[in-house]
């Protein structure tokens, strides 16, 4: 398959995760539409570093993987936590950060 394919994936993947982010308010699926962004970002790598026949597009994706594994488990401890304290991961009612 040409290269255009996957970058036409890669970018509308991309773009269901950010309209994902701007549009809903629940803090878990945020999350789930930014690792869609960062596969988006891996398959754009891949696709890239296969067409010119080099490895570096997949050592990119594993760096991009370990960012977002930590992501994921930090995002879900400070759900976790603000869950008990509040009971909601509504976005828009989540307040505890104001000063």
């Amino acid at each position: 398959m040409a290269l255009q394919y996957y970058l036409i994936l890669s970018a509308l993947l991309f773009t269901i995760g950010v309209i994902g982010v701007l549009i809903r308010r629940n803090a878990i699926i945020i999350f789930m539409c930014i690792e869609l962004m960062l596969n988006a970002a891996n398959l754009a790598f891949v696709a890239i570093g296969r067409e010119l026949g080099d490895a570096s597009g997949q050592i990119f994706v594993f760096f991009v993987m370990t960012v977002a594994a930590a992501e994921v488990a930090i995002g879900l401890a400070i759900i976790v936590s603000v869950f008990r304290h509040r009971e909601t991961i509504n976005i828009d009612e989540i307040n505890t950060m104001k000063g």
